[in-house]
Formats: C-alpha cells, structure tokens, sequence
C-alpha cells in the first residue's frame, strides 16, 4: 500500500470516528437535510477556513483542521443524500449509516487512487490554501449545478464534485496532520 493509501486511511479513521460519536449523539438528524442545505453547509466551513488564511486571525479558537474533517463528513452524508433521497424524519439506523460512509469512503479512496496515479502526486506540491481554494470553486459549481436543477451539457455531476471535495479535504489534513505543509 502506498504513502498516500496508508495516509489516507488514517485521516478516514479519524473523520469516521467523529462521524459515530456525532451520530451516537444525534443519530441521523441528517437525513432531513436536502443536497442543497448540505451544500451550504460544506461552503460555510470552507469559507471559514479561507477566511482564517486571508486574515492570519481568528476569534473563535476553532482550528481549520476540524472544519476540514467537517468538510469530508459532510461530502460523505452528501453523497449518502444523493443516493437515498432526503427523507423527513429519521430513517437509518446508524449501524447503516456507518455502512453507507464506509461504502463511500472506499468509493472516494479508490477514486483518489486512480487521479494520484495519473497526476503523479502532484498535490503534494501544492499548498493547503489552493485546496480551499479548490474546495469552494468545487462548491460553486455545484450549487450551479443544483440551480440547474442537476442538468449539465458538458460537466460531470454533482456527485463527482463532492468526491473531489472530500479529496482535497483529506489531502489538507493530511499535509497538517503528517506536517507535510507549505
């Protein structure tokens, strides 16, 4: 297994085991949430963190590495809204849930894999602001997207830019957490 593989997979275990305990105190609140309120939720923290690195300031003590974790969170319920549908109340048991982040957790690994390959790692070059900054562009397209009501001409979809987001997030955490940064 490669460096990448392995780092990711350490960041995913630390991202999930957030997921349960939030879960274990909320269940799945969140499947009232439709794609478009998960979208705005995503830009809210990734906003934030951008705001953090074009201030150099702060006022709430909050690090940017537990928005990131957020952002991959929130991209895999994402993806799990866009599967099932929103839903008006609670209907997933959270041994489900937690299959279901498994499920696309490997799916966005796997896909991380193959672009890794293909651009030789070049995101390791790169610095944890442009992948904010890659996490909003994202975003805008998406919401684009859904004002579209989901029709594209020439674009992927909105899950393909979710993917990419929870893969610029992990790659973040893991340039902070294995002190690979700037």
């Amino acid at each position: 297994m490669s460096k990448t593989s392995k780092q990711f997979d350490a960041i995913g275990e630390i991202c999930r085991e957030i997921f349960a305990k939030k879960l274990q105190d909320y269940g799945a609140a969140w499947r009232i949430l439709r794609p478009s309120s998960l979208t705005d939720q995503i830009y809210i923290k990734a906003n934030r963190v951008r705001s953090f690195e074009v201030k150099g300031v702060q006022q709430i003590s909050e690090s940017s590495r537990g928005e990131y974790i957020g952002i991959v969170n929130y991209s895999l319920i994402a993806l799990i809204q866009l599967q099932r549908g929103f839903s008006e109340k609670i209907d997933i048991s959270q041994e489900a849930a937690l299959e279901l982040y498994d499920s696309f957790l490997l799916e966005a690994k796997n896909l991380m894999e193959k672009k890794n390959h293909d651009y030789d790692e070049a995101w390791r070059e790169m610095r944890i602001s442009s992948f904010t900054d890659l996490i909003l562009m994202k975003l805008f397209r998406v919401k684009q997207i859904e004002d579209n009501k989901g029709v594209t001409l020439a674009s992927e979809g909105v899950d393909a830019n979710y993917y990419d987001i929870l893969n610029y997030a992990v790659f973040a955490l893991i340039k902070t957490d294995f002190q690979e940064d700037e």
